[in-house]
């Protein structure tokens, strides 16, 4: 059995029309189907559109990536990356993951949460000196290379705009390659090479001289005849590299702009401040830095009234299932109030559900409460400084070019 779809419904969230506010175009289709065909370049998919279908198919053991057992219908942009745990399947998965988790602990989080506080505040001192910042280029994109380049892998502060250079083009040919253009492919290939190529260089370091950090750790594994090979490293460093700093960028991006484009929200979280942590459920609920991910059936299996057969693939509409109103209510609004009190809704998709739920979550919360914060105790006066916002090309990680603000 399958989902009637009406004939005349199409999807085109992802034209660039739509790329400032793709929300009333997932909700077409949403309203219409859980699970929507459609073609993603040469490859037919269902889109997953409401809550319900995409949390059974982000927690189904049925569904995976497939890489591994040759199965995929996608092209597998991280191939040639080792150790890119992302889009491996269990058992293989579960290992890489576990050594990265290693920099998530909660003993570990709660000695980056102070580090997070001191660099947001130098941050801040010097956009209020100068008069004016840029929520992006000023605070999050310093705040991203201090906590993931620097003190998560080692790196060098000063290498900081090579690493957001490559992180953007790596970043933006993560999106499948039939909606990418060939400047965008040979730039992911040119970043990936050289960042590839600068991680050698700092592990070769790390062997001399290691440090506390994660890579040490990382560098020490292979060393020491752990399952990690050099290649290994190099690819989970990549990896932290570009997944870390561009979910905490966007997110602190796209949650300052919504709390800039509803006062009442803004004025809120000022009066009280500990609604800071249902705040940045509300931000990644409402606007998320992910908004989409792949899955493919690793077995027959059925997600509501459709079957699937193994090797078929989805695309998981994180983004609309976290304004599904079967799940939330008046999901349109925003709302920092939503996740409190003693029946909040359901979990919101912002950093996805199951194996492959977002390991750096933890660290990219305590950037963005560090950063808005800080700009809400110490900046009595800010504001959009213009109304006109434009966001970056990619379609999987959302987030805008620039948000300055006056002070």
């Amino acid at each position: 059995m399958s989902t009637a779809v009406p004939a005349d419904l199409t999807f085109d969230a992802f034209a660039p029309d739509h790329r400032a506010d793709p929300y009333p175009a997932y909700a077409r289709v949403r309203t219409a189907t859980p699970l929507f065909p459609y073609e993603l370049g040469e490859v037919p998919v269902r889109l997953v559109t409401r809550y319900e279908e995409c949390a059974a198919v982000l927690t189904g053991a049925d569904w995976g990536h497939g890489y591994a057992a040759g199965i995929s219908p996608f092209r597998d942009t991280s191939a040639a990356i080792p150790g890119s745990f992302v889009r491996m399947d269990p058992p293989e998965h579960g290992r890489y993951r576990k050594l990265v988790a290693k920099a998530f602990t909660p003993k570990m989080i709660g000695e980056m949460t102070p580090v997070a506080g001191t660099v947001v505040d130098g941050l801040v001192d010097a956009a209020l000196e100068r008069g004016e910042l840029d929520v992006l280029e000023d605070l999050a994109v310093p705040l991203a290379v201090a906590m993931v380049a620097v003190r998560l892998l080692g790196a060098d502060a000063a290498d900081g705009p090579r690493f957001r250079a490559w992180q953007l083009a790596i970043a933006r040919g993560s999106d499948p390659d039939s909606l990418l253009g060939p400047d965008d492919i040979s730039a992911r290939t040119d970043a990936a090479i050289a960042c590839m190529g600068h991680f050698a260089g700092l592990i070769a370091e790390k062997k001399q001289r290691p440090g506390t950090d994660l890579l040490s750790e990382l560098v020490a594994a292979s060393v020491d005849g752990d399952f990690l090979t050099e290649p290994e490293v190099i690819g989970m460093s990549l990896l932290l590299l570009v997944a870390g700093m561009e979910t905490s960028i966007n997110l602190i991006g796209n949650g300052m702009l919504a709390l800039l484009r509803h006062p009442d929200q803004l004025a809120l979280l000022r009066a009280r401040p500990e609604l800071i942590g249902p705040a940045i459920d509300e931000m990644l609920r409402y606007d998320a830095p992910t908004q989409f991910t792949i899955r493919v059936a690793l077995a027959d299996t059925r997600v509501g009234e459709h079957s699937f057969r193994r090797g078929d693939g989805v695309v998981v509409l994180t983004g609309s299932a976290n304004r599904d109103e079967r799940v939330y209510h008046d999901p349109d609004t925003f709302d920092i109030t939503r996740f409190t009190g003693n029946r909040p809704p359901r979990k919101h998709l912002g950093f996805s559900l199951g194996i492959h739920y977002c390991v750096g979550a933890p660290l990219a919360r305590i950037e963005a409460e560090a950063a808005i914060r800080a700009l809400l105790d110490r900046a009595p006066g800010l504001a959009l400084a213009g109304q006109s916002i434009e966001y970056r090309p990619s379609l999987i990680h959302r987030g805008v070019r620039h948000l300055p603000v006056t002070l």
